[in-house]
């Protein structure tokens, strides 16, 4: 079980951050094809958030105050990888790339996500939308995950 990368959208579909934490994982890309990835994946989770076969309305959601939004891609699965992601209510996406075999991934994702709000949210130097370059959430990130892949 083992966690390959991590990669972060903004709302407006650009790369804001991307880590690869398993190097035997994944092939290498280059930094151009992560925003050429981030780009396309959110066109794709935009208009697969669209298919919606029936009105949203009457679903409500768990906490049973208000419609749930609808939501577009979510998990993408092949024989080598599975890729779950996460859209805050705020439009920004979190997309992890996990072996097949990995269990818990939401609660890992979300945990990802409490830690970006921890650590980059709350930090006063970081501007919305802009690359995430923050240390404290990189080496609680790099630790978190560590931990997850020595399981």
């Amino acid at each position: 079980m083992t966690i390959f990368s991590l990669i972060i959208i903004n709302k407006a579909g650009g790369l804001i951050y991307n880590r690869s934490f398993h190097e035997g994982g994944l092939s290498k890309i280059s930094t151009n094809d992560y925003l050429v990835l981030a780009g396309t994946f959110h066109g794709v989770h935009a208009i697969t958030a669209r298919l919606n076969p029936l009105p949203t309305n009457n679903r409500l959601s768990s906490s049973g105050t208000r419609p749930d939004p609808p939501s577009g891609l979510e998990i993408l699965e092949s024989e080598n990888f599975r890729m779950q992601c996460f859209t805050t209510l705020t439009g920004i996406k979190f997309l992890l790339f996990s072996d097949t075999t990995q269990t818990n991934v939401d609660t890992i994702i979300r945990r990802v996500y409490e830690m970006y709000t921890d650590y980059v949210m709350k930090n006063p130097f970081y501007q919305l939308e802009m690359p995430v370059r923050c240390d404290l959430f990189e080496r609680k990130l790099l630790s978190y995950i560590r931990e997850m892949n020595s399981r």
